[in-house]
């Protein structure tokens, strides 16, 4: 998952090295929150990177962990949804400028009206930039119920999956996370669409 911060040395590596740093404080767990909460909306890095630090540095606690990264990602995730409904013009659009988000907006576009509340959830499981889907919500007028429940099935689905991993099998699979599971999330995705797909022709 460090994959962003190799490819974009200079201030991105920074950042990443800085939030690296948050999991040998005492305030590990808020800045995890903070940092759940930002990702969500335009904060470049993502909270894996210090999920996966705290995780590995007390696995009895991965859980906890997981719940407060899901908790703030979510409520980050609706001020991206506010930010997509009210700010698209000022706010938004630089975000998703900034990430080249137009493609994955119109995917996620296309995902809502062919599957409906099911592409909204896939749209929030796949490794996409989580804030351009927010953001993406809110300038399409998701319903907002709809988007909340995606949000915290996605999120708590994929950093649930991280903390199970580590506690299961220790600092041993860290490597294999940040290799391979964005990897893994994207095909588990592919399947989910897949089968969506799949109902609806049997119909």
């Amino acid at each position: 998952m460090n994959e962003a911060a190799e490819a974009r040395p200079g201030i991105v590596r920074r950042m990443y090295d800085w939030v690296l740093g948050w999991a040998e404080t005492p305030y590990g767990a808020p800045a995890l929150f903070v940092l759940a909460f930002a990702e969500s909306s335009f904060f470049p890095i993502p909270p894996d990177v210090l999920l996966i630090a705290l995780a590995v540095a007390a696995p009895t606690r991965a859980f906890r962990f997981a719940l407060i990264c899901t908790a703030g990602s979510v409520l980050g995730g609706i001020a991206g949804y506010g930010i997509g409904l009210w700010g698209w013009d000022a706010i938004g659009k630089p975000i998703v400028d900034t990430y080249h988000g137009q493609p994955v907006m119109d995917k996620i576009k296309a995902w809502y009206g062919e599957y409906g509340f099911w592409g909204t959830l896939a749209a929030a499981i796949t490794p996409i930039p989580y804030k351009v889907f927010t953001i993406s919500s809110g300038v399409f007028k998701f319903p907002f119920i709809s988007f909340v429940l995606a949000s915290v099935i996605g999120r708590a689905f994929r950093f649930f999956l991280v903390a199970a991993l580590i506690r299961k099998f220790g600092p041993s699979i860290k490597e294999w996370i940040e290799g391979r599971f964005n990897l893994a999330v994207s095909l588990f995705t592919v399947l989910l669409i897949g089968g969506f797909a799949a109902i609806k022709l049997l119909r």
